[in-house]
């Protein structure tokens, strides 16, 4: 089926996409086989080597506690981060001229600075001017640092979502006589989540992954540090970084799991109860709280 965007590929075309198919599996294939004959040859698929992951010892010793300060550190960064960069996202859209001033600086400020940076400044700032504790120092800089960043992204994330928007939705809520911010938390904000969710999770995952800058550079024993731990008692290298690796995997692949089931279930919502409104759809003022109904909704009598 064709449309604007796309034809329907013809006898010619069907043939050489599945040539092209053929040969990247055929390569793939040949790249699996020289990688695993690689290490072959130099002893790295000796079971010896891949024991210690069927123990114990080197889970609830290692990997389980880097995973937990992983997930900690992550964790704390989302909760703040996301309304921060809601809050930055909104103020970018305000009327007044020195809001979106002060919003967009801070934001274009943080947006060009690389993450690692900031959790070094922000390391050396608690080192040498608060009275934070060694221990608590590399996971308060690593959350620092990723809510700094990441905040700065998602503000924009925040932003371009709902100046997505039809501008009909803006222009029919002023029209039932809502206030801006009326407009913004009845109107904008929970159709623009469903359309920014599946950047905001892309960026939840960089949160995830980007915890390992603080264990390599600071000290934060976090998953990937303590893998080096591990490394070095069980003298298995590559094993523990393709186990940790399978680790971040499955992580990752159950945050964006849940993002897809919340974004389709939020989608169900709104379609069953009308709350996504289109160009053509007419706004009810008396369902709307702060506004006031037509004539015949009022209850003024005569």
């Amino acid at each position: 089926m064709s449309s604007v965007l796309y034809d329907t590929p013809g006898p010619r075309a069907k043939r050489r996409n599945v040539i092209l198919s053929v040969v990247f599996v055929v390569l793939l294939l040949l790249l699996a086989w020289w990688v695993w004959s690689a290490l072959d040859d130099k002893g790295q698929l000796e079971w010896s080597l891949w024991k210690p992951f069927t123990e114990s010892e080197a889970w609830t010793t290692y990997l389980l506690p880097g995973l937990g300060e992983t997930l900690k550190a992550a964790a704390l960064a989302m909760v703040i981060g996301l309304p921060l960069g809601a809050v930055f996202g909104i103020a970018r859209l305000s009327d007044h001229r020195w809001v979106r001033g002060v919003a967009g600086t801070v934001v274009e400020f943080f947006r060009a600075i690389p993450v690692l940076l900031l959790m070094l400044f922000a390391n050396e700032v608690y080192a040498r001017s608060t009275d934070v504790s060694t221990e608590n120092r590399p996971l308060y800089a690593v959350v620092t640092g990723l809510v700094l960043y990441n905040a700065a992204v998602l503000a924009e994330v925040v932003r371009a979502g709902i100046l997505a928007l039809p501008k009909g939705q803006t222009e029919a809520a002023q029209a039932v006589g809502l206030r801006k911010g009326q407009t913004m938390r009845l109107i904008l904000l929970p159709q623009a989540v469903t359309a920014m969710l599946p950047a905001i999770v892309s960026q939840l995952v960089v949160i995830v992954k980007d915890t390992a800058l603080g264990g390599v550079m600071i000290g934060f024993t976090e998953l990937l540090s303590e893998r080096a731990t591990l490394a070095a008692n069980y003298a298995n290298v590559i094993q523990s970084f393709v186990v940790v690796a399978l680790i971040y995997i499955v992580v990752n692949f159950l945050l964006t799991s849940f993002a897809s089931w919340l974004e389709k279930r939020l989608r169900r919502s709104k379609r069953s109860t009308g709350a996504v409104l289109g160009e053509d759809t007419e706004i009810n003022p008396a369902a709307i709280p702060g506004t006031f109904g037509t004539g015949e909704n009022t209850g003024g009598g005569g």
